[in-house]
């Protein structure tokens, strides 16, 4: 965070300015009073002068350390102390401005930013931290699954069993295999400095073809999906939506009730698309609600086999590199609305 800089650099500027003018000054009476009184005898003069200057370089030296020593040595043994800290994981420093906040000179600025940047790096610490906790554990449970059955399936006889268990091993690895796919995603997205090009693209196929690939659960369920999409092109990343797409709209399918509705809009409105994906499902608490877009958080667990917490932490991230909106509306047992506003910057 910048802050402005106040005079302290040039009142620092002005007392150098001060001392050498008055150090200046002073030497020219002392020649001026010893010429006089010596009748302007050149030796003793000289002996004088050369006493004086030698006295007044002394005393601007002596003078000089302590400046340095209060103004410049401790404030950067200070800073080179935080540094050293953080550099070895201590993100708990924090250095106080020896300056009002509008009286900051360079040292306090760059105290102030280093305060910044250790808070910063905390919070990403411990999200880092919680994250490869939450991964280990998520991944623990399909694992778990998977040589569990795998050991009985070596061991089993009955054919019926067999296939059981064969389900069984391959729900797991779907889990197992959904779960690092958006872990890589969401690393990717997090850490990616160069942005995948924007193309031309149709915002109505995007959407419609998710719809068609999650044909086969909604005539599990038996849902009654309603599509009103407009023909909206927008300059986008295709590949990013389609992640958007796909769980909106499965999250939609998996929380609504058999025999239930589900239903998707797309509407150009000036300079922006707005997509809506409803659903008649359980709909979420404000609680749930609060935190719906946190990594590994799953509001309902009674659908905690189907998902592992991380898609609308996606949905959330890819929003947010497209520089759009997501918002989300819901009541308990009346269903839920996701609402996306994209602007096209053609």
């Amino acid at each position: 965070m910048n802050r402005r800089v106040s005079g302290w650099s040039f009142f620092g500027a002005l007392l150098f300015f001060i001392t050498i003018s008055l150090t200046v000054t002073l030497a020219v009476t002392i020649y001026a009073y010893v010429y006089e009184s010596t009748g302007g005898e050149r030796g003793i003069v000289a002996l004088v002068m050369l006493l004086v200057i030698l006295f007044l370089s002394v005393l601007c030296t002596i003078l000089d350390i302590f400046r340095r020593k209060f103004m410049i040595d401790r404030p950067v043994e200070q800073i080179v102390n935080a540094t050293e800290k953080i550099a070895l994981g201590d993100f708990s420093v924090r250095l106080r401005p020896r300056h009002g906040y509008h009286e900051y000179d360079e040292y306090d600025v760059i105290m102030d930013n280093l305060n910044v940047m250790a808070e910063t790096l905390g919070r990403s610490e411990i999200l880092k931290t919680d994250f490869i906790s939450n991964v280990s554990h998520e991944l623990k449970t399909p694992i778990a699954i998977l040589q569990n059955y795998a050991q009985l399936l070596q061991r089993e006889k009955d054919e019926e069993k067999r296939e059981q268990y064969v389900d069984t091993l391959i729900s797991a690895s779907k889990r197992l295999s959904g779960l690092v796919s958006n872990v890589l995603q969401l690393s990717r997205l997090e850490n990616e400095k160069i942005q995948t090009e924007r193309a031309l693209m149709r915002l109505d196929e995007s959407i419609a073809e998710a719809v068609i690939g999650l044909e086969t659960k909604i005539e599990a369920k038996n849902l009654d999906v309603r599509c009103d999409l407009d023909e909206v092109e927008i300059f986008s990343v295709p590949g990013y939506l389609e992640i958007v797409w796909s769980n909106l709209l499965s999250n939609a399918v998996k929380f609504t009730d058999e025999g239930g509705m589900v239903e998707v809009s797309l509407k150009k409105e000036g300079n922006f698309a707005v997509v809506c994906v409803r659903d008649s499902g359980c709909g979420i608490s404000a609680e749930t609600g609060a935190h719906i877009f946190d990594k590994f958080y799953q509001g309902d667990t009674s659908h905690a086999q189907e998902g592992n917490g991380l898609g609308l932490a996606l949905v959330k991230k890819v929003i947010d590199v497209l520089g759009g909106e997501i918002s989300v509306e819901s009541e308990l047992g009346k269903g839920t609305a996701f609402t996306v506003v994209l602007k096209d910057e053609r």
